[in-house]
Parts: structure tokens; C-alpha cells; sequence
């Protein structure tokens, strides 16, 4: 009994061994040329890729949009070379692409966030409404794009927090796109008698004398509106997005000390209070 169950054995792996030298012997050449063909594509769709992408970057496009088509040319070939190896093989790929696309629709039910913030991305990185560096405002937030992701757009701010905006809240909202500078806005009141043409030449000194300040940005200065307590006075400038408080705040303080060694005080609201004697 033992003899004849290792014959049975030895049989079955004899079979087992006939299988695979006779898979070699018709489909070696095939399996060869096919890992040959993969291999060169490959090397070729990496050699593409980085052509391209050092063709766009010589002509100034945005490293995000460069990179993008650089991956995708990459994708296209190897996918074109998949396929060729396959027809190698002699595979027949049409069912499979049905299987791909009958998987591709139930995917795409289950994951349609996911995809509107890849679309919303491929958007963006296309049309360009900003790019790395520049000072967006999208829904109330504010911050500097640090980078653009197909997903995702990533944001930082003053305190170096991390601010990440889904894609698909971008697109088809109102945009603010201040490039590197965010503008301050800043209003003072002073009495009626002070002389306003003293007032906004010293301001515009102050800010001439800041280099944080832009200067291809025009500083304006001037009456913005006439209040119960005074004149009040609007001061506009851009300074950069990455330290807007810090420059904000030390140049706050020099148009104070400018106003105080000029004798200039910044109005406050009166109030008059009359009592009623109402005693008989």
C-alpha cells in the first residue's frame, strides 16, 4: 500500500514536470520577448517622461503642471507596453477591458468624492488660477499655497499651521488670489482740526520707510470717511503673506510714534451725558 501511494505520488509529479517543461518549451520565446518588451518600456516611458519634463521646465511652466503631464505620458506608455505584452502572450485584453470597465463604474459610485477632487485637481493644475507661492482666500481661509496635490490643495499661514482644502471646494467658488502680498487696511480718526495734508504725508512717509513694504503696489492714504468723533482716515498697503502680522504690527507702532512726535492724537468718541433733575 505505502509503494503504491508514493508511485501515484511520483507519477503525479511526473505530470507535473512534463506540464511545466512543456509550458516552456512552446511559450519560453514568448515569455522572453514579452519581459524584453516590458523592460524597454519602461526604460523608455521614464526617458519620455523626464524629456518632457525638463522641456517644460525650460520654458518656465509651473513645476505642478510639468510634473503632472510628465506622470501621465509615463502611465500612457506603460499601459500601452502592458498591452503589447499581453497581445505577446497571446492574451486576449477585450474582456478584460470589460472587466476593467464594469469595475471602473461600480468603483466610481463607491469612491465619487474621491474622483470630483482628482477632476477638481486636474482643473487646477490646467487652468493655473494659482500656483505654489501664491496667497489665496477660498471660503473665509486664508493662507499661502505650499503645494497642489490632485486631491488636495495644501495651505500655510503666519504660524506655519497646515491648512488642506479638498479640490472639489475650489473649483466653482469665489477665489482671491493675492499673489505673494495680502493687503492691510487700517483706519484711524483724528480731531476736525488737525489738518488732513499733515496727517497723510507723514503716513505715506512711514510706509515709504518700510522695505517689507511693496512698492510696486501703490500706498494709498487719505480720508475715508467723516465720523461723529472725526476724520477718519484709511491707509491701504500689500506687504508679504508669510510675516503679515509681524511687519502689520511693527509698522503700526512707527505710525504711532509718527503721529505722537507730531502732535497729532487720534480722536475718541464724546459722549454727552445730561441729568434730569426730575425731583418735584
Amino acid at each position: 500500500m505505502a509503494e503504491n501511494g508514493l508511485d501515484q505520488e511520483l507519477a503525479q509529479l511526473q505530470q507535473v514536470y512534463q506540464v511545466i517543461v512543456e509550458f516552456l518549451v512552446n511559450y519560453s520565446f514568448q515569455l522572453l520577448g514579452a519581459l524584453l518588451i516590458f523592460l524597454l518600456g519602461l526604460w523608455l516611458s521614464n526617458k519620455v517622461a523626464n524629456w518632457t519634463s525638463n522641456k517644460l521646465k525650460q520654458h518656465n511652466i509651473d513645476i505642478t503642471l510639468s510634473g503632472f503631464v510628465s506622470n501621465l505620458i509615463r502611465l500612457i506608455i506603460i499601459a500601452m507596453v502592458l498591452i503589447i505584452c499581453l497581445g505577446k502572450l497571446g492574451i486576449s485584453i477585450t474582456p478584460m477591458i470589460a472587466a476593467i470597465g464594469a469595475a471602473s463604474l461600480g468603483a466610481g459610485l463607491a469612491v465619487q468624492g474621491m474622483l470630483s477632487n482628482y477632476a477638481a485637481g486636474v482643473t487646477i493644475i490646467v487652468t493655473r488660477p494659482f500656483v505654489v507661492g501664491n496667497t489665496i482666500t477660498i471660503k473665509e481661509i486664508t493662507g499661502q499655497v505650499a503645494d497642489i496635490h490632485l486631491g488636495m490643495t495644501v495651505l500655510t499661514n503666519e504660524e506655519g499651521e497646515q491648512i488642506t482644502i479638498p479640490n472639489k471646494h475650489i473649483i466653482g467658488e469665489i477665489l482671491h488670489n493675492s499673489f505673494a502680498n495680502k493687503l492691510v487696511e487700517l483706519k484711524l480718526t483724528i480731531a476736525f482740526s488737525t489738518e488732513p495734508s499733515v496727517v497723510i504725508p507723514l503716513i505715506e512717509e512711514v510706509l515709504a520707510s518700510f522695505t517689507e513694504v511693496d512698492k510696486s503696489q501703490p500706498v494709498q492714504v487719505g480720508i475715508n470717511d467723516f465720523t461723529d468723533a472725526g476724520l477718519e482716515i484709511g491707509v491701504r498697503y500689500w506687504i508679504p503673506t508669510a510675516s503679515y502680522f509681524q511687519d502689520k504690527y511693527r509698522i503700526n507702532l512707527a505710525i504711532w510714534h509718527a503721529l505722537q512726535q507730531a502732535n497729532i492724537d487720534i480722536a475718541s468718541p464724546i459722549r454727552t451725558i445730561k441729568l434730569l433733575n426730575t425731583a418735584p
